[in-house]
């Protein structure tokens, strides 16, 4: 059986610019740091639409607004960091606009991003289309990925 995929990248030059720290960490990565995302989408399917397409992606509008409203000059900070209440003080003075998530990292971004497109996608197009992977970049040489579990 053919299957058919597709991409679709939301790049470095979006602005998705996000702040984070993993306070778990032993190395500099426990510090507040940011960068500019990246999200790549793959959607699958094992047959294309009337105009030979997995998806529409100026039918994709969503997910951008999505991405926009979670990873755009925002501070993510995970429900359990110990100084929670520190980020908190910093959002309500204005400092940061926070978004509160279950654990930071490229990582749970990328799983965040594929809940969020898998429930989209199976909206618009049912049982035809899915989402193969998400993977997010934080620049050339870091990246992690999400993938669908058959």
């Amino acid at each position: 059986m053919t299957e058919f995929f597709s991409l679709k990248k939301y790049g470095h030059e979006r602005g998705l610019s996000a702040a984070f720290r993993q306070w778990r960490a032993d190395s500099h990565c426990k510090f507040l740091h940011g960068y500019s995302l990246e999200f790549e989408f793959e959607f699958g399917a094992d047959e294309l639409d009337e105009k030979n397409w997995v998806v529409d992606f100026g039918g994709l509008k969503e997910l951008e607004v999505w991405l926009r409203s979670n990873f755009d000059h925002k501070t993510l900070v995970a429900s359990d960091d110990p100084q929670f209440s520190e980020f908190e003080l910093l959002n309500s003075n204005g400092i940061i606009d926070m978004v509160v998530v279950e654990s930071t990292g490229a990582e749970m971004f990328a799983k965040m991003a594929m809940e969020y497109s898998s429930k989209l996608i199976q909206g618009k197009y049912g049982d035809r289309c899915w989402v193969e992977s998400v993977t997010v970049r934080e620049h050339g040489a870091n990246s992690a990925k999400c993938k669908r579990q058959n």
